[in-house]
């Protein structure tokens, strides 16, 4: 499967518009409203993050396989301040912008796959995948 999108952030819109371009490719690829809307929620999250902490980034849309099954793999890459604390980071409540602190933890919850990669001045990677049941 071809067909990467990717969506630069730098604006609140632009959140919108991931959002959007991920629930549009996740039912393109068969995924349930429910499942469409657990990863336009996750999409959220990370791209507020990148707004939020780095000021800019991107998120990549991918289509994915895997022997029978499809998924979406969600990347959300900036090149902002990173994470000095990544087991902090995902735990439930924590926040360092006085906000409830569900972002990543949220966005793990409601992906299949959640994997994380941060340095201290270099930026921040999320990569998170969801599949098809």
């Amino acid at each position: 499967m071809d067909g990467e999108t990717r969506v630069p952030i730098c604006r609140d819109s632009d959140i919108i518009l991931a959002r959007q371009q991920g629930r549009a490719l996740a039912a393109q690829l068969g995924f349930s409203s429910i499942d469409q809307t657990l990863i336009a929620t996750a999409i959220s999250e990370v791209a507020r993050n990148i707004l939020l902490y780095a000021r800019q980034g991107e998120i990549i849309l991918r289509p994915v396989s895997q022997s029978e099954k499809k998924g979406i793999t969600v990347i959300a890459r900036d090149e902002g301040p990173g994470i000095p604390d990544l087991t902090l980071a995902l735990q439930n409540g924590y926040s360092t912008s006085n906000s409830l602190g569900l972002g990543l933890p949220g966005a793990k919850r409601l992906m299949d796959e959640f994997a994380i990669v941060s340095e201290v001045g270099k930026g921040t990677t999320v990569t998170m995948t969801k599949w098809t049941q």
